[in-house]
């Protein structure tokens, strides 16, 4: 066999192994990882799910943390601006998205009192998956 050690038959060779590689599908090692996981092992996608699970122009809450639970959802064209809105008497939230492109108070109390816990989320889509207290009651700011 004769072998050719010219700069233009190594440069072929080279194209050649190159375009060949490209064909080979790899697999990264943390993928290939992850495809083996069980699937109770594998990342949540619940932040994703709930913001989609929220519309635009709406305050979705959820009683247990990760947007699990019962959803309590509040338009923004049937809301008073600046009033308190409690949750159904005896039912709290501990997760929420804010999508009425306004902020939103939460509040500990049922009756938007500051003596308790409060703290104020803005309105582009903010996602919470666990309150630092049990909300139950809010208010929609103008801006």
């Amino acid at each position: 066999m004769r072998t050719c050690n010219t700069p233009r038959a190594t440069t072929l060779l080279a194209a050649a192994v190159l375009a060949a590689t490209a064909l080979i599908p790899t697999t990264a090692p943390a993928a290939h990882a992850a495809a083996q996981r069980p699937s109770a092992a594998r990342p949540a996608t619940a932040p994703a799910a709930a913001s989609g699970a929220c519309a635009t122009g709406q305050l979705c809450l959820w009683a247990k943390p990760d947007f699990q639970g019962a959803r309590y959802v509040h338009e923004l064209s049937t809301l008073d601006i600046e009033s308190c809105t409690a949750l159904p008497a005896g039912k709290t939230a501990q997760a929420l998205v804010n999508r009425t492109g306004r902020p939103v108070t939460t509040y500990q109390s049922a009756e938007c009192a500051e003596t308790g816990e409060f703290q104020t989320y803005p309105g582009d889509g903010v996602q919470l998956p666990q309150s630092p207290y049990q909300v139950r009651a809010f208010k929609v700011w103008e801006h």
